[in-house]
């Protein structure tokens, strides 16, 4: 599974991690343009828990829909200081094609992080948010407040350590139905390469 997946744009991208159904990819005809935005400072990252909408009891970063007229980092600028309360200076951190099995359209989320951040954090009336400690392997009790992985999307523990240690990835992750919740069908991440 380490051939490049349909959707996935980068160059020079070597394989990272891979898993699930090494069946067919599922298949889109549209595609809508999102992003997300995460502050990393101080060893730990700013996540938001989502109060309703997409995603709804899930734990990501900020962000939302390219209006028209925006580009991604616009939107991504815009989407933090509605959600967060603060305004950053995100930089491109990757990129993810997101499917759902029965949605009309794939999602290509542009992914952004920033190591400051200018105002107070502030809950919206859709995201309240919390930061977390980062991962640390020399800690043998571990985080204080570690990172709450069983409540986001299940693959987000495969990229989002690549955005902690500022690798720009790319990567795909299809979601089938389990009844009224989706669960990881397959995916595929790889990180760009710096040319020398």
């Amino acid at each position: 599974m380490t051939d490049i997946p349909p959707g996935v744009s980068g160059t020079n991208l070597q394989f990272f991690a891979s898993g699930g159904d090494e069946s067919v990819w599922l298949p889109y005809t549209n595609i809508k343009y999102y992003t997300n935005a995460f502050i990393v400072k101080d060893n730990r990252v700013l996540l938001g828990y989502k109060k309703r909408g997409f995603g709804l009891g899930k734990y990501n970063g900020f962000g939302g829909k390219v209006e028209p007229g925006e580009t991604p980092l616009q939107a991504a600028i815009r989407e933090l200081e509605e959600e967060a309360g603060v305004k950053a200076p995100l930089e491109h951190a990757g990129c993810l094609f997101f499917l759902s099995e029965g949605a009309e359209w794939a999602f290509q989320i542009e992914i952004y992080r920033a190591d400051n951040y200018e105002g107070i954090v502030t809950e919206s009336d859709e995201m309240r948010p919390e930061w977390f400690s980062l991962p640390d392997p020399i800690s043998k009790d571990g985080p204080i407040n570690p990172i709450p992985f069983s409540k986001m999307w299940e693959t987000d523990e495969i990229w989002l350590p690549l955005l902690f240690e500022k690798r720009k990835f790319f990567g795909r992750a299809d979601f089938t139905k389990a009844g009224d919740v989706l669960v990881p069908h397959r995916w595929w991440y790889g990180v760009e390469q710096n040319e020398s």
